[in-house]
């Protein structure tokens, strides 16, 4: 079993499609002990992208992390995200001091604002630029912007490039591609979609297209979670990064990127779970 590595937006570097996110780890001993094992056990099957963030579990998710990847710092694509209410110029490049004491490591491979706030987004991205030439965080990006908010994030930016988008993207949720993902792709914006599984959206075994997608899983000897991150996964300029808290979760996930759907096998997932005609919202959670 081998994960898929691909082109990272502009930046000159290769990571893994599938990376581990941790929103909600954070729990009893038992519980954080599991996700713990959880990650390092990405770690050894290649998943080596791993999202936090300060909000989760107010700071808990990072310090797990920070446990998980001690030893192992250099061979992991480290991500973090500061609160839209941090995020004046100040309050941003505080933020990232007290993540990376969370984290234990010197530096974060790609530095996000989690959503727009009421600060300006010249502000929060003159920090993050500083932040860079500090040498504190390799690379910037954002998180739930929409295609107005990544142009006007650009724009922010006088020295350094936007790298990423992080958004809600699922197959009940797939507005993002009539034209936010063209729009990041051409401007070699990464996509990396959180929740890839709808949260509490998870098409039911019962429904159609559950049934349909349990139909195409059996054929190709796959499962169903691993048919859903084939098919997020298959615009290159998207990534994805499903919740890491268990180990078989992790196993199961880590089988999704080294083959690729059917044609015919896209046409049903298409069918049965359209993207809109039209433009929608962006999906946040």
């Amino acid at each position: 079993m081998t994960i898929r590595n691909k082109k990272f937006g502009w930046a000159n570097i290769e990571i893994p499609v599938l990376g581990q996110g941790t929103w909600m780890i954070e729990g009893d001993q038992l519980q954080e002990r599991k996700a713990i094992e959880a990650l390092r056990l990405g770690l050894d099957l290649g998943l080596s992208h791993i999202d936090t963030a300060e909000m989760y579990g107010n700071g808990r998710a990072e310090e797990l992390v920070g446990e998980a990847i001690s030893t192992r710092r250099s061979e992991v694509f480290l991500v973090s995200k500061v609160l839209p209410q941090n995020a004046s110029y100040k309050g941003t490049l505080k933020a990232c001091e007290r993540s990376l004491k969370r984290l234990k490591t010197e530096w974060l491979d790609l530095y996000l604002l989690h959503w727009q706030g009421q600060y300006p987004i010249k502000e929060t991205m003159r920090a993050m630029e500083t932040l860079v030439d500090q040498g504190k965080i390799r690379f910037i990006g954002v998180s739930n912007f929409d295609l107005d908010q990544i142009k006007e994030a650009e724009q922010a930016l006088n020295h350094h490039r936007l790298l990423c988008n992080q958004v809600l993207y699922h197959l009940g949720d797939r507005g993002i591609e009539r034209h936010l993902i063209p729009y990041c792709s051409a401007q070699e914006i990464s996509v990396v979609a959180y929740s890839p599984f709808g949260h509490s959206d998870f098409p039911s075994l019962h429904s159609k297209g559950g049934k349909l997608l349990s139909e195409i899983a059996s054929s190709r000897g796959r499962t169903i979670r691993q048919i859903i991150l084939n098919f997020l996964t298959r615009n290159p300029a998207v990534f994805t990064i499903p919740k890491a808290s268990k180990t078989q979760h992790v196993h199961e996930n880590s089988g999704s990127t080294d083959w690729d759907l059917l044609k015919e096998d896209i046409e049903i997932i298409d069918q049965a779970f359209p993207a809109p005609d039209y433009d929608v919202p962006l999906g946040m959670l």
